[in-house]
């Protein structure tokens, strides 16, 4: 079963320095159908104007991983980490009993456009820890490269959570076949660009809600960015 929804079925809000699309319901946007899917919680289509950012907030049990798709992303936390995060690496962060951070854009001319996700764990009450590393595009260009899993196999990061993530970038004649465990969900995000998924076409900002999938068919990518999501019930 695949169900769709279009980019501009998501939840918005315009907050002047922050432009944010949900794809679950956050904050002021509530959509019962839409509460999330698996343990995939968030998915936020975030940009951040010059100059601005989010300021010290906490999290506690949850892990939460940034996919910076333009600009550069200046982290900070409680933990000591002061950091900051260019397009093509991927970031996580297990907030575990509790963590403070900020993220902001100090660039004087140029908007941080990023995905905040946020995947619900399976174990509680950790020592809150941080990681990041960076994915060559080539890892990706064609295929769905892992960047994100619970033995942090190669340059994924090591989240603790029953959930692998991928992501792939896909022009022309490109294809990929992603083998999937029916019994489990699936959840797919088109970063940018169009492709067709099993035969539906997607454009930028859609998505897939995938169940009873045995395996995903990538093909006919246009300038395609995705990623996509194998998580448990």
């Amino acid at each position: 079963m695949l169900i769709l929804r279009k980019a501009q079925d998501r939840g918005y809000a315009d907050h002047g320095w922050l432009k944010s699309f949900y794809s679950f319901s956050f904050a002021g946007y509530h959509d019962p159908r839409f509460m999330g899917w698996g343990n995939l919680r968030v998915i936020n289509e975030d940009r951040v104007a010059a100059g601005m950012g989010f300021g010290k907030h906490g999290h506690s049990n949850m892990e939460i991983i940034s996919y910076v798709l333009s600009g550069e992303l200046a982290h900070e936390d409680s933990m000591g980490n002061v950091k900051g995060i260019p397009p093509g690496d991927i970031q996580r962060m297990s907030a575990g009993t509790g963590v403070t951070h900020s993220e902001f854009n100090h660039a004087k001319d140029q908007t941080t456009h990023f995905l905040q996700i946020w995947i619900e764990p399976n174990v509680m009450e950790i020592t809150p820890s941080y990681e990041q590393k960076s994915i060559p595009l080539s890892d990706k260009q064609g295929n769905l490269c892992l960047v994100a899993s619970p033995d942090g196999a190669g340059n994924a990061v090591k989240i603790h959570a029953d959930a692998k993530m991928y992501a792939g970038l896909f022009d022309g004649s490109q294809s990929h076949k992603l083998e999937l465990d029916p019994s489990r969900k699936a959840y797919v995000h088109l970063v940018k660009g169009s492709l067709h998924l099993n035969g539906e076409p997607l454009s930028g900002g859609d998505a897939l809600l995938v169940e009873n999938e045995s395996e995903l068919l990538i093909s006919d990518g246009k300038n395609a960015e995705v990623i996509i999501f194998d998580l448990s019930h």
